[in-house]
């Protein structure tokens, strides 16, 4: 198990970071694809942050909103609260995960084309993911837990599809671990990220994350109270700050990079970006949503 205090030796840290970078628009495409609130929704579940909450939350089973809510880490309780635990009297969590495969299947096969979604390097790639997730551990990982309690799928599609999202949550939840520590709360986490311009805008993170106008001004004032934010954007320690969440985040993600070796972590990095541009130029990610 890697430490966020003593990066792997003998193992390029920023190996970590490229192969996250180059793999996770092929799971966050998902997100922002119609295919998902289609599939959800014919459970009866509501379009929207209903199908999104229900969606990722359903591994663990029918939680209640303080799970996802402290899972998720960055939206508004209330949001949460507004959808789950209803989401659950409309669809059983066995129901969402079986509709999110239909849907995750739909969004990539129509973002890839029929031709690449079931090409040799689909299936290279699926097969490289399912092995970095060998023997990965989930202690203190929540989100991650649930997934990797899932079945792998058979089709090599589908297998790209869940190891992109068991290395996405595992990811996650050790970034969470790194937030509390730098002792930023869900709102204070998700503004100063807007602010390194390579997040959400701020319209887009108040939109997605339920968050009101006066709960924004409120967080960023106590982050300038901290030095953290001013007037321009993140301060200098602001900068600092973030820098150092992404260096511990990348080494608590290292383990299943360890795992695959130097060799086939690049070759992820290879593959993994040359699908995520082609989802990317094929409109995977809507105009305005990211800063850059």
């Amino acid at each position: 198990m890697v430490s966020a205090d003593q990066p792997a030796p003998a193992f390029d840290p920023a190996l970590v970071g490229r192969a996250h970078r180059a793999i996770d628009p092929l799971h966050s495409q998902l997100y922002f694809a119609p295919e998902q609130d289609e599939h959800l929704s014919a459970l009866g579940l509501k379009p929207g942050r209903m199908v999104y909450f229900a969606a990722r939350a359903a591994a663990m089973g029918a939680v209640g909103a303080g799970v996802v809510t402290a899972t998720f880490y960055n939206f508004s309780p209330s949001l949460v609260a507004h959808m789950i635990p209803r989401a659950w009297t409309l669809a059983t969590p066995e129901q969402v995960l079986a509709a999110r495969l239909d849907a995750a299947r739909a969004s990539l096969t129509r973002l890839l084309g029929e031709d690449v979604a079931a090409s040799a390097e689909v299936a290279e790639l699926g097969e490289l993911l399912r092995e970095a997730c060998t023997d990965l551990g989930a202690e203190g990982r929540a989100l991650y837990a649930g997934h990797a309690d899932q079945p792998w799928p058979e089709e090599p599609l589908l297998v790209l599809w869940h190891g992109t999202t068991l290395l996405r949550e595992h990811r996650g939840d050790g970034h969470v671990a790194v937030l509390v520590h730098a002792g930023l709360s869900g709102l204070e986490a998700l503004i100063t990220h807007c602010a390194t311009g390579r997040g959400f805008t701020e319209q887009a993170a108040k939109a997605t994350r339920g968050w009101k106008d006066e709960q924004w001004s409120a967080a960023c004032a106590a982050l300038a109270d901290r030095g953290l934010l001013d007037d321009a954007g993140l301060t200098a320690e602001g900068e600092e700050l973030r820098q150092r969440i992404e260096t511990q985040t990348d080494a608590l993600a290292a383990d299943p990079w360890l795992q695959l070796g130097a060799e086939k972590t690049a070759r992820v990095v290879e593959l993994g970006k040359g699908l995520s541009r082609q989802i990317t130029a094929n409109g995977a990610f809507g105009q305005g949503i990211f800063g850059r």
